[in-house]
């Protein structure tokens, strides 16, 4: 089925459950380009009733839900939204909802800074509705006497380019409409504060508490009034970001005291065969293509999608689900998903979409491809190889996909290129006499690769783990860059997510920072300073532009050697000592999230929840007792010995909660078991020297229903187990709030720094 046939259906479908209520009740008319007032009525927050409340719009249950979604949100407030009518409050993701989010959080800085002028950032990719979002966020904030910066005509931007302006131009925060690499209907807001980092939870908190009382008000006089500035108010400033080329010469400023130095554009400059780049959704193209003209190295590049499509090009989008059951389905655009067909063979459903047998047919072996994600955040790499390199692959733990006869294409997870970019941005820092200027260390997430840490501990690099998330790896930043504010003489030391105390040394210097999904930043090795002189060691939000050119650049070193991605990064195994070797992921999804029936999508998420959380707690509730020392090892084991008679637990040595998840330690391996923090799932990933049993461990245990049996509840009492999500709550809040900086955000004079 063609892209446009199946992007037809999709309509069709939604059209079609959409009822006639929801199309007929435009209670905010977003196609007014004048100013204007909502009222926000008691009924709206009932539910609609066609006879006794016909402008009911569930606004409690939705809130209910929200503030869910807030409180363990990884990457945003994420949900699905009617495509066609974005106002049809059914749905998570809605112009009520982003209207209502965008007030509170005007209301809560408003009171914060009262007498300050407020000055945000808006920016979007191209998912559905985001322009739309985007006005609404734009002229609410304005109402409300804060400025916003925004594109020229509000074209796209990148995330991290919307992070790295908060925090280079000193910006109380930004808004960013995205759902990151999830699929096409889903949509949030990344909420940014003043260091371009995602909220963390008791930040989203804030504004979901100000609704509450927003709400509280409509209950008790009826009426709350809302004010919608025109579309054109001089308070969203189009022209700014003109004068700046949108950030560009900028973030081009800091991108050259870091991964694009001379020596890595020299090397790009000189690649004979060209690398492609795919551009997932086309939002990259804009600001990349301008990065890379303004380094000289445009011509090295070939594109791929280059035009802006909110379907993403029918990529990841199928007709039939993975049980072959007819309807519309879509696996997101992460490339390095894997699925079983029919016959259980396992297989790549988004690179099939890509249709690269026939765009990739007149390039050589050794042609590396670079996937970029919508917001252009994440970076999937690949290389094309012949086939006789399959045994080779299979023996280091390399995943491929057949492009024809003679060869296949190498599809590297995310634990496996950034192990290859930090090892070469390691021995480009040794061989420019830079290394040893700084103490180095990592920030890595606790589901990342265990040859990450065993490659640090070869080469004295400190690791601080840290839960799912770039707001950990970014809240790390902040708590080391703390330290060296107070005594740049002392020892840097920080708490990691499993418990450890880890010692940086004086004034470190981050070597990456990144997580197993696909996201990395490296930063620069002069701290960074923004307009009124914060500083920085590395940026708060995941880059692919940064990450394209520091993998280009090892793209151009290895052939220089006449060396593949696979050989280079066996070598590394080899030259480095690593035993676990081989990584897996293993994604549990609970229900069909492309469902368009709103009714079966909620009922099925709210099923599919609960599975998750019941299969977490399993887990969960005995990291936690031992922790507290309630239960002993020997009573962990016994439990899952008990549960699992096909798996072997004697060499586990350890059971931790990691803020998100819960972390098996084993002699061999480690297993992590975590629920997906924006939906109905259970991610499964497991890292060591042995594929097959990592993989059969994560597949059994990402599975488990979570029944509790006679041996758990022997050594575990209920009430224990019913309070172990709330207690984690308090554990992952220890460890966020530990060693925090705490100076509050002090508003600049932006006639000073910006000519505002």
């Amino acid at each position: 089925m063609t892209q446009q046939i199946l992007e037809q259906e999709l309509y069709k479908s939604v059209e079609n459950n959409t009822p006639d209520y929801i199309k007929n009740n435009k209670y905010i008319d977003i196609e007014n380009k004048s100013e204007f007032t909502f009222t926000l009525k008691e009924e709206h927050l009932k539910p609609y009733n066609k006879d006794t409340n016909p402008q009911g719009l569930d606004l409690d249950n939705w809130l209910k839900n929200y503030e869910k979604e807030a409180a363990v949100s990884t990457a945003g407030i994420r949900g699905p939204q009617n495509i066609l009518y974005p106002y049809d409050v059914r749905f998570p993701i809605n112009i009520m909802g982003i209207m209502l989010a965008t007030y509170a959080k005007a209301l809560v800085a408003k009171e914060k800074y009262e007498g300050h002028k407020l000055l945000k950032l808006v920016g979007r990719e191209v998912r559905y509705n985001s322009d739309k979002f985007l006005d609404i966020i734009a002229r609410v904030q304005a109402a409300q006497g804060i400025e916003t910066l925004t594109t020229y005509q509000r074209k796209t931007m990148p995330i991290w380019l919307a992070s790295f302006l908060c925090f280079k131009l000193d910006l109380l925060g930004g808004e960013y409409i995205t759902s990151s690499h999830g699929i096409s209907v889903k949509n949030a807001t990344k909420d940014l504060n003043s260091q371009g980092s995602q909220y963390l939870p008791e930040e989203s908190m804030e504004f979901v508490n100000k609704i509450k009382e927003i709400f509280e008000e409509v209950r008790q006089k009826g009426t709350y009034e809302i004010k919608i500035a025109k579309s054109d108010d001089p308070l969203i400033n189009e022209s700014f970001m003109k004068t700046i080329n949108n950030g560009i010469d900028l973030y081009k400023e800091y991108l050259e005291n870091g991964v694009a130095n001379k020596e890595n554009i020299d090397l790009i400059n000189n690649i004979k065969e060209k690398i492609i780049i795919e551009n997932v959704g086309g939002s990259a193209y804009a600001t990349l293509s301008k990065l890379l003209e303004k380094f000289k190295i445009s011509e090295k590049f070939v594109w791929m999608n280059t035009e802006e499509d909110p379907f993403f090009h029918g990529i990841g989008k199928y007709d039939t689900d993975p049980k072959g059951n007819k309807c519309f389905y879509d696996y997101s655009v992460d490339a390095t998903v894997i699925a079983k067909d029919k016959e259980g063979n396992p297989y790549f459903p988004v690179i099939n979409t890509l249709n690269y047998s026939k765009k990739l047919k007149d390039y050589p072996a050794g042609t590396v491809v670079l996937i970029t994600d919508p917001d252009h955040d994440r970076l999937t790499v690949c290389q094309i190889e012949e086939k006789s390199q399959i045994e080779f692959l299979n023996k280091t733990g390399i995943n491929y996909t057949n492009l024809d006869n003679n060869r296949i294409l190498c599809v590297y997870s995310a634990n496996q290129s950034f192990l290859l970019i930090m090892d070469f941005w390691a021995k480009q820092l040794k061989a420019s006499n830079r290394w040893n200027n700084h103490p180095r260390f990592i920030i890595k997430t606790t589901a990342s690769a265990k040859a990450w840490d065993e490659w640090a501990e070869f080469n004295g690099v400190k690791v601080v783990n840290v839960p799912v998330g770039f707001k950990e790896i970014a809240n790390i930043m902040k708590k080391t860059e703390w330290q060296i504010i107070q005594n740049p003489e002392k020892d840097v030391i920080i708490t990691d997510v499993l418990g450890k105390e880890v010692n940086l040394g004086k004034n470190p210097r981050m070597l990456f920072g990144g997580e197993e999904s696909g996201g990395m930043i490296i930063g620069s090795e002069d701290t960074i300073k923004s307009k009124s002189g914060r500083m920085a060691i590395a940026m708060r939000e995941k880059s692919a532009s940064e990450a394209i050119i520091i993998a280009s650049a090892l793209a151009a070193s290895l052939e220089k050697r006449n060396k593949t991605l696979s050989a280079a990064l066996n070598e590394i195994f080899e030259n480095n000592k690593i035993i676990a070797k081989y990584d897996i992921r293993e994604d549990i999804a609970y229900y069909n999230e492309s469902e368009p029936d709103i009714v079966k999508l909620t009922q099925a998420k709210k099923d599919g929840e609960a599975l998750r959380t019941k299969n977490d707690l399993f887990y969960l509730t005995m990291a936690l007792a031992y922790f507290e020392g309630k239960i002993s090892l020997e009573q962990v084991k016994q439990i899952f010995k008990s549960t699992f008679a096909d798996l072997n637990f004697d060499n586990l040595t350890d059971i931790k909660f990691v803020g998100d998840g819960t972390f098996l330690q084993f002699t061999d391996k480690f297993i992590e078991i975590r629920p997906s923090g924006t939906d109905a799932k259970t991610k499964a990933y497991g890292a060591g020297s042995n594929k097959e049993d990592i993989s059969r461990f994560a597949r059994i245990l990402g599975n488990y229903s979570g029944e509790l049996n006679s041996e758990y509840l022997a050594i575990i009492p209920k009430d224990y187990y019913n309070n172990a999500k709330d207690k984690s709550m308090e554990e992952y809040l220890k460890f966020t709030n530990k060693d925090t900086d705490t100076r509050q955000f002090k508003i600049p004079n932006y006639h000073q720094t910006l000519g505002i």
